[in-house]
């Protein structure tokens, strides 16, 4: 796609960043003249930077997700971009170097004023952002796949973290929650060793005993393994009602394939990354109809609000987007997400941290002008309007820890592979179990910069 630009260097960003390291600050950093005045406001494009999946676990779907990051840029935001700045996109990939590498890669060589998808690697370099964001107040960090971060990590100023699709505990017990839903008894839980998927195991193993189901094994397994067969036999002898799979699109479709070769039938529960086309792709639509049920629990979009209705006519009209369907949960999730990092932009008046965090909770929050969409909610805000943006994956609203409040949902697989009609959860019951399971990091101090292990 000719608007990935991979490794694209830009002349005159590099040449503004020698000229800052020189003068002793960092590209982005706010400068105080020497006579006590803030510098003019710049209008040199913003640097977005992905941390993008193109080699590793995930690089199956990896182009698919950095077009999700595309489309709402160069569709939406650019067209009237947040104080004037358009946004330029850079992608580093974290499959082969690792994400602690990639997030350096794009502060230190492309200025990344925005830093998208910090996710499960977060661990690894928490201090590092902890010193980055106190000397440069950047970048904003509003993040797909950062589910795997504690939930009291993030959401403040000092750690500018929003993740938009809740926490991956919440795929966990959420498979278990359906699971409860039609009855079963006993579940057998398979994840590969990816901490995301781990911590999401984790919280299935554990909202199964708080529900009362019975787990007959849980089977961790190395990820991107050419064959799962030994594995399908194990669960077979088992005879679960259910299965509760965390693990990536590729190796999930692999293991349901090989378990209905066998002769297998049972109730799959997966996760997210299903929806990719990865996963249909490699399972085929032929294991469907053997399969008890296969589906996905995760959340649902809200398809009855002009924000569905402008997102689903844009996507479904544009190329190369409308190959794959609008109901794509990546898709609508990384459209409300960098939607709302624009508006709080705009609230907030600068790409500061310490402006912008505080702004994302104000945009989505009431009180306020309800809106939903990026021109309509941006006109109010320069008209002085407080706003209250009621995006598709929620109402907008994020937590302290910046968790966005999303609608726990099972979507099952129809025959010919296509997504069928969202189960919702019951919201009460999954709130309770998540409060009850959740992941807390110990801070010390409690309130960042701070240090944390978890």
């Amino acid at each position: 796609m000719d608007s990935i630009r991979h490794g694209r260097i830009v002349a005159v960003l590099m040449a503004l960043a020698l000229l800052a390291v020189a003068c002793g600050t960092t590209p982005g950093a706010s400068v105080v003249g020497s006579d006590g005045a803030e510098p003019p406001v710049s209008d040199e494009p913003v640097a977005v930077c992905e941390l993008a999946y193109y080699t590793g676990e995930f690089g199956a779907f990896g182009q698919s997700l950095t077009e999700d990051v595309i489309f709402p840029i160069e569709e939406v935001i650019n067209l009237d971009p947040p104080l004037g700045r358009e946004w330029e996109l850079f992608h580093e990939d974290l499959g082969t170097v690792g994400e602690a590498q990639a997030a350096r890669t794009c502060l230190e060589q492309h200025g990344a004023e925005i830093l998208v998808s910090i996710a499960h690697g977060y661990r690894t370099y928490r201090d590092f952002m902890m010193d980055w964001w106190q000397e440069n107040d950047s970048p904003l960090g509003p993040s797909v796949h950062g589910g795997a971060i504690p939930g009291n990590l993030g959401g403040k100023a000092a750690e500018p973290i929003f993740r938009a699709q809740g926490l991956d505990e919440a795929l966990g017990m959420s498979g278990i929650l359906y699971a409860e839903s039609i009855g079963a008894e006993s579940v057998v839980v398979f994840a590969t060793q990816v901490e995301g998927f781990q911590l999401a195991a984790n919280a299935a193993e554990n909202a199964a005993e708080a529900v009362g189901i019975e787990v007959l094994d849980r089977i961790d397994v190395p990820a991107e393994q050419p064959s799962y067969r030994a594995e399908a036999q194990r669960i077979a002898e088992l005879a679960p009602e259910a299965v509760i799979v965390q693990a990536g699109s590729v190796e999930s479709a692999s293991l349901i394939r090989q378990a209905a070769e066998a002769g297998l039938s049972l109730n799959w529960i997966g996760e997210t990354g299903w929806i990719q086309e990865e996963f249909i792709n490699t399972l085929g639509t032929d294991p469907i109809a053997s399969q008890e049920a296969i589906g996905f629990a995760a959340f649902s979009y809200n398809d009855q609000t002009p924000a569905w209705e402008f997102f689903e006519e844009l996507w479904s009209s544009t190329e190369p987007y409308n190959d794959e369907d609008a109901t794509g949960l990546y898709h609508f999730s990384t459209y409300d997400l960098l939607v709302q990092t624009a508006l709080a932009v705009e609230a907030g008046g600068s790409y500061s941290a310490s402006d912008w965090a505080p702004a994302m909770h104000e945009v989505g929050d009431a009180p306020g002008e309800v809106c939903y969409t990026y021109a309509d909610c941006l006109a109010l805000i320069r008209e002085g309007e407080d706003i209250d943006y009621e995006g598709i994956t929620g109402t907008g609203t994020y937590t302290d820890g910046g968790v966005n409040h999303v609608v726990q949902a099972y979507t099952p697989f129809n025959e010919d592979g296509s997504a069928g009609d969202p189960v919702i959860l019951d919201a009460e019951r999954a709130l309770e179990i998540i409060e009850e399971i959740a992941v807390q990091a110990e801070c010390d101090p409690a309130e960042p910069p701070n240090e944390c292990t978890w």
